[in-house]
């Protein structure tokens, strides 16, 4: 075994070993131990989580959600090994105008060089049932990078920190270290959850 093929082997050992996220995110794959109900249970906790986090980072978010027909938010786990990367993560969508909670999943596939970890979340703000319906329903591809500045009424008011990312559909990205600049979603697709709803 190369040198250089031991080090990649022990950077991922060490990313999983480490991380708890990861483990929790990647296990998922071979199915859960948890029953149906505690899935969903555990998903409505990290959307109030996520909320919270992102009040705090950004106040502002908070009216432009409560304003807004809908929302949906992901937590995401990624990993970069050299050449290619990917990650995987779950979801919910919230809306007024939904008898009940749509749980989705995300998964993403990344090229470039590169190695590297990173967990985020997702916040998505849909203005009206067209763009949500078409979230849910379509299993939407987030396919490009979006740094657009949001406009989101008829004054075209700006909402800061928060990026267009389709028709209708604004987005917030926490990291870490808080809201990104850049929101980053290359080959990112969403869609809906069979066995949990």
């Amino acid at each position: 075994m190369t040198s250089f093929l031991r080090s990649v082997l022990l950077f991922s050992f060490l990313a999983f070993s480490c991380n708890q996220a990861a483990w929790a995110q990647f296990s998922s794959i071979f199915g859960s131990d948890k029953t149906v109900a505690q899935q969903r249970q555990d998903i409505l906790t990290k959307n109030e989580e996520i909320l919270n986090h992102l009040y705090k980072t950004q106040p502002k978010a908070k009216e432009v959600i409560q304003n807004a027909y809908g929302y949906a938010t992901f937590s995401n786990f990624g990993m970069k090994i050299l050449i290619a990367g990917g990650g995987s993560g779950s979801g919910v969508v919230m809306s007024k105008g939904l008898k009940k909670p749509i749980f989705m999943n995300m998964a993403e596939v990344q090229a470039g060089v590169g190695i590297g970890i990173k967990s985020f979340q997702n916040i998505f703000v849909f203005q009206n049932a067209a763009a949500l319906n078409n979230f849910i329903d379509s299993g939407w591809t987030f396919g490009g990078q979006a740094t657009a500045a949001a406009k989101y009424d008829k004054d075209g008011a700006s909402l800061q920190d928060a990026t267009v990312v389709a028709d209708g559909v604004l987005m917030y990205q926490l990291t870490d270290s808080g809201l990104a600049a850049e929101i980053t979603g290359k080959g990112t697709k969403y869609y809906k959850d069979s066995s949990l709803n």
